[in-house]
């Protein structure tokens, strides 16, 4: 088992203190984050993710952004010039990071497998809690690849490292008593479902056209179904294969407008997103301000779309989404609006659903009219 590692930053020490004194770092753990610098598997450049874009930090404030407790966006646009500035790789926040190590319940001698190896940097966390010979990371982008496998190689580690989809896993060294994806999935694949050994603990975080994201901690029964909870909001970049293509435009030309009593933010709470994800399939809804306004947007494949904000609502297309998520929002209401960590997720080789209190009472999808 590697035990190099390199010089700490002095921002080092306060980010490890911060996360432990949360209570989100084991002795463990919080022993393996100290050993990791953070900024070693930084690339420069980096920028810090804004609401609408990205802005490039150079310097000692490139450093600061680094020991907070912030994401770091490490690519835009796939590593291609000249795009739009998209995000598409990141080194994760680090608290959130810290959750889903502490979720894994990961013990000695573990073989554990990471979707998105990203700068490696997780990676090199895990190689210093079970040993780098139990840890197998596999990163779609070849560049990305590379750049983790220098970073690592800099530390003294020496994981098993491969570039491929991480939808199919890496059934070669499977099966794994813990997979970590650090990019968000729509499903689980049924190949990461077959890697884990019965009994073995998948945490991902989880992304849907109805809700940002959110954290599930799926333990694999005898029979190989997953089954597990929410833990925790997260948001994180999806999976490249589990990026959704934008929606044509509604026609404006069949807008209605309408007063509302249902206010945009009885809509934020991840309970009702998670609720509403089930019971509306397909339904995509996103939040946020519209000339200062809190605003919410639905949108479906067949066109139909509203938009929602001060006491106002104006729908389009043939179905009226706004009836519809005031339903929804009554049902989830009259439930008591359970939070997140009262739902969870079944997947088994038939697909996956969504439940409530217990894995025997899925959510099932509100009838179409």
């Amino acid at each position: 088992m590697t035990t190099q590692s390199s010089p700490a930053h002095p921002g080092q020490a306060a980010l490890v203190r911060e996360l432990a004194e949360s209570g989100l770092l084991s002795p463990q753990w919080r022993d393996a984050w100290e050993r990791t610098p953070r900024h070693r598997f930084i690339p420069d450049p980096a920028w810090r993710q804004l609401r609408r874009g990205c802005e490039l930090v150079t310097g000692r404030e490139r450093l600061d952004l680094i020991y907070s407790d912030e994401p770091v966006v490490t690519q835009l646009d796939n590593g291609e010039p000249g795009g739009p500035g998209i995000a598409t790789s990141s080194n994760s926040m680090p608290s959130m990071v810290a959750r889903q190590l502490s979720a894994l319940d990961i013990r000695p001698g573990h073989h554990v497998l990471e979707i998105g190896t990203a700068t490696g940097y997780v990676a090199a966390l895990l190689c210093r809690r079970v040993g780098e010979e139990n840890v197998f990371s596999v990163e779609i982008d070849g560049v990305l690849g590379d750049q983790a496998q220098a970073n690592l190689e800099g530390e003294g580690l020496h994981p098993t490292l491969r570039v491929a989809d991480g939808s199919m896993g890496l059934a070669d060294h499977a099966p794994y008593d813990r997979i970590l994806s650090t990019c968000a999935l729509r499903e689980v694949p049924q190949c990461l479902a077959g890697q884990l050994v019965p009994g073995g603990v998948l945490v991902a975080p989880m992304t849907n056209v109805f809700y940002g994201g959110a954290t599930v901690r799926l333990v694999r029964e005898d029979n190989g179904d997953l089954v597990g909870r929410f833990f925790h909001g997260a948001s994180y970049m999806p999976m490249r294969s589990h990026r959704l293509e934008k929606l044509a435009p509604p026609d404006t030309t069949t807008a209605r407008r309408r007063e509302t009593d249902l206010e945009p933010e009885r809509l934020y709470p991840l309970g009702f997103a998670l609720y509403g994800s089930a019971r509306l399939p397909g339904v995509r809804m996103t939040h946020g301000f519209h000339q200062n306004v809190r605003t919410v947007w639905l949108q479906a494949e067949d066109g139909s779309a509203a938009v929602a904000g001060g006491g106002t609502v104006t729908v389009y297309g043939p179905r009226d989404l706004w009836t519809e998520a005031e339903e929804i929002e009554a049902e989830y209401a009259a439930l008591g609006s359970p939070d997140n960590q009262a739902f969870g997720l079944k997947v088994t080789p038939h697909g996956q659903h969504l439940w409530l209190h217990a894995p025997t009472q899925a959510i099932q999808a509100k009838p179409r009219e």
